[in-house]
């Protein structure tokens, strides 16, 4: 039966051709996206990887040397050694371009040292990666090399860039120059890729983005598969009712059914993965992570690849089997046309409970532990993802009652008691785009709630011309943070000012007034209304005022909001003098530009090198973009995801509506032998599929914003903010290109249904 199968396969004719290309076609994309998805964990996870050494002391602050060695490696998963480390990290930027920052001091021989070079470098020496390497030989000194102090002696190596464009610089010091700084003690260099840091993805965020990504591309993916392995499902189970006819035995015919899906199936793993080989130099400078990944990070385990060579055909064999199970039950039951019993509204109890789980959370509050949270969203999202999948035949049934009650043309008509008599198959034929439209629906909620919330959907209202410097000025020797510096040293103010294209420069001093241990709420600093009018993107003076009174951080979100911008900020006048104002201690600089990047790079230097002590300065614009890069980089790779769901669906859509009309050439030739006109018989066809699709849709659409608000309200406590018009644009188009898909196989009825068909058939 095996050879037998072969044969009907490989030589079935033009009809059997096309049903193996198909269906080989709609594993090969399912297999690629599988292998992609794959490869992706293992890159993310390989990027982490090489990340961790710069989460190092996370969570640590202060010197720690008093903790013992044992506590500091075995609960952060560090690498330990004899002698520790003195180690401050900071970042550092180039325009928009982020510098990782480490400065270390050895406190013996032993010290341990990070990953990527050969030994700790000393005072006077540092390490730099190669995109750095580049970057300092192609760069004025005076805007990028000044800043890091004495020579280069070393090139980071692999092992310790997250992406091979990394920009990281590795420099040493004295003990006494970093616990001066500020930095702190550490007993080993972090290797565990899972730490919650600045750097990286923390676990949980792997862990749901790769959760909520493979549901995204599952559904679509499985649908599309389900569906080119009906194609002419019809025209199979009549070949296969003949051969029970004959004698053949239900467990031959399913041997001969698994046979035909295997072979396709076998083809389709073979050519993705082709694909996925063909395509991944291109995804390994696709920046997913908001950089590159290094080659070989997108790479598959042994255990994948087995598992998706075995477990595919497997899976496509098991399909045709149910899609088969009318002949298994019955060789004249294929021909006996008897409409199957409508669906009850029963099918919609997944849907409820998919949104009654989400409801409950928003009620009691998230689970505490990051497993629980993930193993929550991700039930209550499938269960409406499956909800939709099952109710949909339900309310498609229901639709078209509607549509043939009011019908007032022959084609509505049709169209509407052909659906009601078999709304699954009508439904079939959109679920995948019903899927992905939810996907994208709840991807685009959150993430422009996030953006809007962390004041970037507003577009470049925050400043890129702004150099904004707030001190920290190390340690006291109780181990509490200073916050300010006596004075501005001598000659910054007038070097800072001569530069070319700047226009003012102020200085942010100390409010006697305020008790800045008191963390009840924002702290306040004072500045000089003369300085201020030069630099107007951090606001203005109340009108008469000589000192003004700024409250909140500039770095913080206290003042940069979506809503208001700093430029529009009126600031009260304070109650001291000038002269009284110049005493004051001093917590930040802040240099303006006309935007050019040379006049922001050489003042960036300058504090640096005059300032040594107090971190890497930035503008407001690049403040922002760094409190908000992993919810960028999640957008990014949402995108993705919805680009592609919505690309298989529109497959599975062409080929259902393909497949559909091709089954039912015959009744459509007896019609057209009856009278009715070509154009009937399209309309029918246009309504059947374009009716549920819009309709389900809209439904589709406002349950991914319910379960994003949801999402928002328990798990962050925002409320949905309503999405940009790239939302708009992407479903409009996702459904005026499923329109083209249903009008382009319009023309093939005229060619299917002549009056040769209904006498052959």
């Amino acid at each position: 039966m095996i050879r037998l199968g072969v044969r009907l396969t490989l030589n079935g004719g033009r009809e059997a051709a096309v049903r193996l290309i198909v269906t080989a076609a709609a594993v090969a994309l399912g297999v690629g996206l599988l292998l992609i998805a794959l490869a992706g964990m293992n890159a993310l996870n390989a990027q982490n990887a090489r990340t961790a050494w710069l989460n190092t002391g996370v969570g640590r602050p202060g010197p720690i040397s008093s903790i013992p060695p044992a506590d500091l490696g075995n609960a952060a998963g560090t690498s330990t050694a004899s002698n520790p480390i003195w180690w401050m990290y900071s970042v550092d930027h180039f325009g928009p371009k982020t510098i990782d920052r480490v400065d270390v001091a050895a406190t013996g021989i032993d010290s341990p040292t990070p990953p990527g070079i050969s030994h700790l470098p000393g005072p006077g020496q540092f390490y730099a990666s190669p995109a750095l390497t580049r970057l300092l030989r192609s760069t004025p000194a005076a805007e990028l090399a000044d800043r890091f102090p004495g020579t280069q002696i070393g090139i980071i190596g692999a092992a310790a860039l997250p992406s091979p464009n990394s920009l990281i610089v590795v420099i040493g010091h004295t003990a006494a120059q970093l616990s001066e700084a500020g930095g702190m003690e550490v007993a080993g260099i972090n290797t565990d890729a899972h730490t919650d840091g600045p750097n990286g993805w923390d676990a949980s965020k792997i862990q749901t983005i790769l959760a909520v990504g493979a549901l995204a591309l599952l559904f679509p993916v499985l649908i599309f598969i389900g569906t080119a392995t009906r194609l002419s499902a019809a025209r199979r189970e009549q070949r296969f009712a003949a051969m029970r006819l004959v004698g053949a035995t239900p467990r031959q015919v399913s041997v001969i059914s698994a046979v035909e899906a295997s072979v396709a199936a076998i083809g389709g793993v073979a050519v993705g993965f082709g694909v996925f080989f063909l395509l991944r130099p291109v995804l390994t400078n696709f920046p997913f992570t908001g950089q590159p990944f290094a080659p070989g990070d997108l790479s598959l385990g042994l255990v994948d690849v087995v598992s998706v060579a075995i477990g595919i055909p497997l899976a496509a064999a098991a399909a045709a089997r149910v899609a088969l199970r009318r002949v298994q039950i019955s060789p004249l039951g294929v021909n006996r046309k008897v409409t199957p019993p409508a669906p009850k509204a029963y099918r919609l109890v997944p849907l409820a409970a998919g949104v009654i789980e989400l409801a409950y959370f928003v009620e009691v509050g998230r689970p505490k532990s990051t497993g629980g949270q993930i193993g929550a969203y991700f039930s209550g999202c499938l269960l409406i993802m499956a909800g939709l999948v099952v109710a949909g035949p339900w309310l498609t049934m229901v639709g078209s009652r509607v549509m043939a009650q009011h019908a007032v043309r022959p084609a509505a008509l049709l169209a509407g008691r052909r659906l009601s008599d078999n709304p699954r198959a009508a439904f079939r034929a959109i679920s995948g785009l019903i899927i992905a439209l939810f996907a994208t629906s709840v991807s685009v909620g959150v993430i422009t709630t996030i953006l809007d919330y962390s004041g970037t959907s507003s577009g470049g209202t925050l400043g890129n011309d702004t150099l904004l410097e707030q001190f920290f000025g190390g340690l006291t020797a109780s181990g509490q943070p200073v916050a300010s510096i006596p004075a501005v040293p001598g000659g910054l103010l007038t070097e800072l000012r001569s530069i070319q294209h700047v226009g003012g420069v102020t200085v942010l001093h100390s409010d006697p007034a305020t008790d800045q241990s008191d963390d009840g709420g924002p702290p306040t600093v004072l500045a000089s209304c003369d300085q201020l009018a030069l630099t107007p993107a951090i606001g203005r003076c109340a009108r008469g005022a000589e000192v003004t009174m700024i409250a909140g951080n500039l770095d913080g979100g206290n003042v940069v909001t979506g809503k208001s911008t700093l430029a529009a900020s009126v600031w009260p006048a304070a109650a001291i003098s000038a002269t009284r104002l110049q005493s004051l201690p001093v917590e930040g600089i802040v240099v303006g530009t006309d935007g050019a990047r040379s006049a922001i790079e050489l003042a960036r230097t300058a504090l640096e090198v005059a300032l040594p002590s107090q971190g890497s300065p930035a503008t407001l614009g690049e403040i922002s973009a760094q409190s908000t890069r992993e919810t960028a980089e999640l957008q990014q790779m949402t995108n993705v995801v919805i680009l592609v769901s919505l690309v298989i669906a529109g497959c599975s859509l062409a080929v259902s509506v393909t497949a559909g009309v091709n089954d039912r050439k015959r009744p459509f030739s007896l019609l057209r032998l009856t009278g009715a006109p070509l154009g009937v018989l399209r309309g029918v066809v246009a309504l059947e599929a374009a009716v549920p699709l819009l309709a389900i849709a809209a439904l589709s659409v406002g349950m991914g914003f319910l379960a994003a608000a949801m999402f928002l309200n328990s798990q962050l406590g925002e409320s949905l903010r309503p999405p940009r018009p790239e939302f708009y644009v992407i479903v409009v188009g996702g459904l005026a290109a499923s329109l083209a898909i249903i009008a382009s196989t319009l023309p093939l009825i005229e060619r299917i249904t002549g009056p040769e068909v209904a006498r052959n058939d």
